[in-house]
């Protein structure tokens, strides 16, 4: 199996839930189709989807709910 990075589309604030009282979008080992949310980045007060690229699993979450992030920097990876 392949191991593919997900990646924020903006720099911003990073989000794994889309309110603070809801369920993460996905955690380590949830499978996930092809254009599934997994989380949000927020500049501004806008929000934006961040999308799989490809059907597979999570494997690894490298930032936590709440961390700020880069544009391209990876976020999630998962294995096809």
């Amino acid at each position: 199996m392949a191991q593919h990075d997900i990646v924020s589309p903006l720099p911003g604030t990073f989000y794994r839930r889309s309110s603070p009282d809801a369920a993460p979008y996905v955690e380590v080992g949830t499978s996930v189709d092809n254009g599934a949310v997994i989380g949000l980045v927020e500049v501004m007060k806008q929000f934006s989807d961040v999308e799989t690229s490809v059907a597979g699993r999570i494997t690894e979450i490298l930032i936590d709910d709440g961390e700020p992030v880069d544009a391209g920097q990876v976020v999630m990876r998962l294995e096809a």
